[in-house]
């Protein structure tokens, strides 16, 4: 009966932090949910209030101050603004929802004094807006507004945590009931345990009465079985004591041989005391040399030298990381050193780890220059499309004529956009490996017309003389329409953008003994001798000043490149710097129908 009260008390103890814990969930998820709510109604003011701005500099760039005020009125009754005013630098009140706030009846042809902006995000309810009106001069928009939470908002959440809350009660109900069914044999074994906490480790004094159930039973056996083990393990004991140590060295180095990490152990004074290959390598320094050699012998920059002597020497230690930069001859290789101190045995020693990281700074250097060009990329389209879409809805509304041609404008940068994004995804799966055909019979007549024409335009626009050289009978193929079409397009495409106005475009198409081959010859800018041979890099582009006013992801050549790879066949170029290049595409023609 004591274990039973003391099962009892343990049992309501539990429910009690339970159900206090339950109560601390909730009061901490609704303080979550009433943060998230006044986040989202903030967030949506702040839009709002950014769309306004945008809107008024408009209007009022057009002395559109009456269109201004309603929509500051209609603004803060849509959102239960506290406030919503337009103000000049001088204070002066030109819109405001309340009518009676507004303090300048007519816009001045012009003002000065630049408006004061505080950032929105810091102001909890308040958030202010830049206005700058062309020609006049800068004002802000101040918007206030408290988020009004709805009085049930929390109570779904609530009753769910008290539901969970009853079924674990219930469940502990049930736990105690099947407890108290087998305490006799836990209790015979809880008290089996403290006889052996007391000292006591013979195999009869801790056994118990097997009549008392299974537990009893399956200690008993458990009892049995380490009597055993430990029986066996006192005849091994000694020969694996003996065997470790002098096998423990040598499997100590075989894995730390393996390691593509360098690894230098140093003593306290600072010499070598054991030296992986990997770090013989890296340091391009023989092992037998460097062990118990003084670490300034195979590592000459000052930087590491200073981290060796102030993590063994140092009044506190710690872990510092050095990178060095090595140049052989036109390569450079980058080296990174992390000196850490070892404080177990050796009181003085330090570990050198040795890394080469030059692919990682490359590949982080490559995912840095696209991120930032596929930004540079889109916005310029997207910004496109936005102030044409203005242009058309201000400019638009008696004038077909503007709307028809910002439409096309659109159409052309949303085709941009499309493009973009085709590119992107292209690499993503490249990358991935999962870039796949989808063969069918691909009639040639039908594509090169299609090239000519997609890129005649372009080349009369530019200037540009283009020229498809074309065999009397094109055949046919096995290949996915849609890459071999992009392949081309980025080719063709590339030529014409390098091509300065009074150049000329060729695209050569012959058919010889099974190989379809198409050469895409330009007069334009050309390619020296690495970036000849960086050509098909992924966002790779050529280090002429020449280019850098010429939009491109660096993506074109390496997605042709492997597409036609996939079809079985390469693209090679021939460039000379100032005199042209020549991509060439050659495919084996032997499923193809002719």
């Amino acid at each position: 009966m004591r274990y039973e009260f003391q099962i009892l008390v343990a049992g309501l103890v539990v429910a009690g932090l339970l159900l206090a814990s339950a109560g601390a969930t909730a009061w901490w998820a609704a303080s979550v949910q009433k943060g998230v709510l006044q986040q989202s109604h903030a967030d949506q003011v702040r839009a709002a209030g950014s769309v306004l701005a945008q809107s008024a500099e408009v209007l009022l760039a057009d002395n559109e101050l009456s269109s201004v005020r309603r929509m500051l009125i209609a603004l803060a009754r849509e959102r239960g603004l506290q406030r919503c005013r337009i103000v000049l630098p001088d204070g002066n009140v030109v819109a405001d929802a309340t009518p009676s706030s507004i303090t300048l009846r007519e816009l001045p042809a012009q003002w000065s004094g630049a408006a004061t902006v505080v950032d929105a995000d810091a102001q909890g309810s308040a958030h202010v807006f830049p206005i700058t009106v062309p020609g006049r001069g800068n004002a802000r928009l101040e918007i206030t507004a408290e988020a009004e939470i709805p009085a049930g908002a929390y109570w779904p959440l609530q009753a769910g945590l008290g539901g969970i809350s009853i079924v674990a009660l219930i469940a502990m109900m049930i736990l105690y009931r099947h407890a108290t069914s087998s305490l006799g044999g836990v209790l015979a074994i809880r008290q089996a345990l403290l006889s052996r906490q007391g000292g006591q480790a013979s195999l009869e004094a801790l056994e118990v009465s097997p009549d008392l159930g299974p537990e009893a039973q399956a200690w008993n056996s458990l009892l049995a079985e380490q009597e055993r083990e430990h029986k066996q393990s006192a005849l091994q004991k000694t020969t694996e004591t003996v065997t470790s140590h002098r096998g423990s060295s040598d499997r100590l180095s075989i894995a730390c041989d393996v390691l593509s990490q360098g690894l230098i152990l140093l003593g306290k004074d600072l010499r070598a005391e054991y030296v992986n290959g990997a770090a013989a390598a890296l340091l391009q320094t023989k092992r037998e040399d460097m062990i118990s050699a003084e670490v300034s012998t195979f590592i000459k920059d000052e930087r590491v030298l200073a981290a060796c002597r102030a993590s063994t020497a140092g009044p506190m230690p710690r872990r510092m990381i050095v990178e060095v930069e090595r140049c052989d001859g036109e390569a450079t290789t980058l080296l990174r050193f992390i000196v850490r101190p070892v404080r177990r045995e050796d009181i003085g020693a330090a570990m050198i780890i040795v890394e080469d990281i030059t692919q990682q700074r490359v590949a982080e250097e490559s995912r840095h220059a696209f991120v930032a060009q596929a930004t540079h990329e889109l916005r310029t389209p997207l910004t496109n499309i936005r102030l044409y879409a203005e242009m058309a809805l201000d400019e638009g509304k008696n004038d077909p004529t503007v709307v028809g041609n910002c439409l096309n404008v659109i159409n052309q940068e949303v085709f941009r956009l499309d493009r973009i994004v085709g590119d992107i995804l292209s690499i993503a799966e490249i990358e991935a490996g999962t870039l796949s055909l989808k063969k069918n019979d691909v009639r040639l007549d039908e594509v090169f017309p299609e090239l000519q024409a997609d890129y005649g335009a372009q080349a009369a626009e530019k200037q540009l003389k283009l020229t498809f050289n074309l065999p009397p009978k094109l055949p046919v193929i096995r290949a996915d329409r849609d890459k071999f079409r992009l392949a081309l397009h980025n080719l063709l495409g590339n030529a014409m953008k390098y091509t300065p106005p009074g150049g000329q475009v060729t695209v050569t198409v012959t058919v010889d003994q099974g190989r379809l081959v198409i050469d895409v010859a330009d007069t334009g800018i050309g390619m020296n001798e690495e970036d000849r041979q960086r050509a098909f890099e992924k966002f790779y582009r050529a280090k002429d000043d020449r280019i850098a006013t010429i939009k491109g992801s660096g993506l074109g050549l390496a997605i042709a490149r492997e597409v036609i790879r996939l079809h079985g066949g390469d693209v090679v170029v021939q460039s000379e710097l100032n005199k042209g290049s020549t991509f060439t595409i050659g495919l084996p023609l032997t499923e193809a129908t002719t």
